[in-house]
């Protein structure tokens, strides 16, 4: 387990004193985190500061093949390829951050944190910061604790659905890919202002094949997490340009692509419950809805 900052101790210890609990959960979620046997302990938050100095990319392959258009993607999987550094980072510090917050949901005796929101932003003096936050969790009556508290994006109404219909969240999970693709004659033309329009394929494929790293990473750390499947949040996509190292007057066009879920896991039977009652069915034909009214108000007189 992470080992906590003194000042996230020391505000556990007062929170764990005080016999008060808070949340960023609406009411909404409170009463829907209850309704399924949960109770909030306390709102619980995770961050660090990293210096992103070396990226790894300093290079560029598609320099070296005559100008040519060339897209390459990189993942944790590639530390010593293009940006492989850069993504090895950007997993750390989540993690980092992640682990901080799960480490101040045992001391407050939580089973889970469910809302996680992750946040980056700009630190004034240098580096980047990343922040997870979210809302301890705990089973009321229940005398068996996880090993290990879970995480989740999920609102507290999604978190009462996953429970009520048999799924628990396991963990948070990410896939981060970074693809770069260094601009060839066919891109410039097509990208230039009195082209027309049309379609930019080295862009397109730059796109689907960073999109593609990214979900195939979120699934290893799926199949690493023990569950049976993922509830995706967001894909997000970050494009940006640099001028190409290796050639003068070049461009090189860079793709960030980072998938946030939640990892999740059966823990009864799949089987759905019979349905009570009939289904009712609204006709969304407005000549028919008003037969049924007519129908309905004969029967009454």
């Amino acid at each position: 387990m992470e080992q906590l900052p003194e000042a996230a101790r020391a505000r556990m210890e007062e929170i764990r004193a005080s016999g008060t609990w808070g949340s960023a959960l609406t009411t909404n979620e409170f009463a829907a985190v209850r309704a399924v046997g949960f109770e909030p302990v306390g709102q619980v938050l995770g961050s660090c500061v990293y210096h992103l100095g070396y990226s790894g990319a300093y290079q560029c392959p598609g320099a070296w093949m005559g100008g040519s258009g060339y897209t390459q993607t990189t993942s944790s999987r590639g530390y010593y390829a293009a940006y492989g550094p850069m993504v090895q980072s950007l997993y750390d510090a989540r993690r980092r951050a992640l682990e901080r917050m799960t480490a101040e949901c045992g001391l407050l005796g939580g089973d889970g944190v469910v809302g996680v929101r992750l946040a980056i932003r700009r630190f004034p003096a240098g580096g980047v910061e990343f922040t997870a936050i979210g809302t301890a969790v705990r089973a009321v009556g229940s005398s068996v604790r996880p090993r290990r508290p879970f995480t989740s994006h999920v609102t507290g109404q999604e978190f009462a659905k996953l429970v009520a219909n048999g799924w628990i969240p396991v963990s948070l999970v990410l896939g981060i890919a970074i693809g770069t693709r260094h601009d060839d004659w066919w891109t410039r033309m097509a990208a230039r202002r009195w082209a027309g329009n049309q379609e930019v394929q080295g862009y397109t494929d730059l796109v689907n094949r960073t999109r593609h790293e990214s979900r195939v990473e979120l699934k290893r750390h799926v199949e690493a997490a023990h569950a049976d499947g993922v509830v995706v949040s967001s894909i997000e996509l970050e494009i940006r340009e640099r001028e190409c190292p290796v050639t003068d007057g070049q461009r090189d066009h860079i793709c960030e692509s980072t998938a946030v879920g939640t990892a999740i896991a059966a823990f009864r039977s799949r089987a759905q419950p019979p349905r009570a009652g009939s289904l009712a069915i609204m006709s969304l034909d407005p000549e028919r809805r008003a037969a049924a009214r007519r129908e309905t108000s004969l029967r009454y007189l």
